[in-house]
């Protein structure tokens, strides 16, 4: 027999303080797409292993994932990147609702364009959970950013589960975007110097790391 975990897991998952279930409201009220609450806990639970010193992320929004990150890894700077002026000052306001928003650092512009406005590296963790038809050009870009022993998260791999349906079955609307983003997978999933795994939690995380990289252990004060 087949079962659903979804419900059971998402109970077991402890209460958010309230301005982070006020952000989970607000988007919920709003349509704004954040990531589903059983990948964010997945995902800060990979990163509380990892420990990087530095994460960038491609799409804010309205700051969610950003400052569940920063406050789940003290210390951590978080960097991140969104093209929309409203999201970018609901963001802001968001942050500065919390200690850690102040290890946040959102950059205004397109993440495809930036040019000589891309931020400095390196980075240990590289989060991608923006425009899902183009994670390759994402990945392409920012991946010389990161550290020798960077991550590299991306969310909704399922996309609400169009990536299972067979093509004809997508809304003509989505058929693009639905397969660049198999495409994509596919293509990491056979890169010759990375190691992937597509992970079935939230809306799908797929992980990503360097092949044949020495053993690391991050030192702190």
């Amino acid at each position: 027999m087949q079962h659903d975990f979804s419900n059971y897991t998402e109970s077991l998952i402890r209460p958010r303080p309230d301005h982070i279930a006020e952000m989970e409201r607000y988007a919920s009220e709003h349509r704004v797409p954040i990531m589903q609450l059983e990948g964010m806990e997945a995902l800060l639970q990979l990163l509380r292993v990892q420990r990087p010193e530095r994460i960038l992320e491609i799409g804010t929004a309205i700051g969610y994932s950003a400052l569940r990150m920063a406050e789940a890894l003290p210390g951590a700077e978080v960097v991140t990147i969104e093209r929309d002026a409203g999201m970018q000052e609901q963001a802001a306001a968001n942050l500065a609702g919390s200690p850690a928003g102040a290890r946040v650092t959102v950059i205004a512009g397109d993440a495809l364009e930036l040019g000589r406005d891309m931020p400095d590296g390196p980075f240990d963790a590289l989060f991608i959970d923006a425009a899902k038809g183009q994670y390759r050009k994402f990945f392409d870009l920012y991946t010389p950013l990161l550290s020798e022993c960077g991550v590299i998260y991306c969310d909704n791999m399922f996309m609400h589960g169009l990536a299972a349906d067979k093509p004809e079955d997508v809304p003509k609307k989505n058929r693009t975007m639905i397969r660049k983003l198999k495409e994509f997978t596919a293509w990491i999933m056979d890169h010759p110097e990375y190691d992937s795994a597509l992970i079935p939690v939230g809306d799908g995380l797929l992980v990503s790391t360097k092949k044949n990289q020495p053993g690391k252990v991050q030192q702190y004060d």
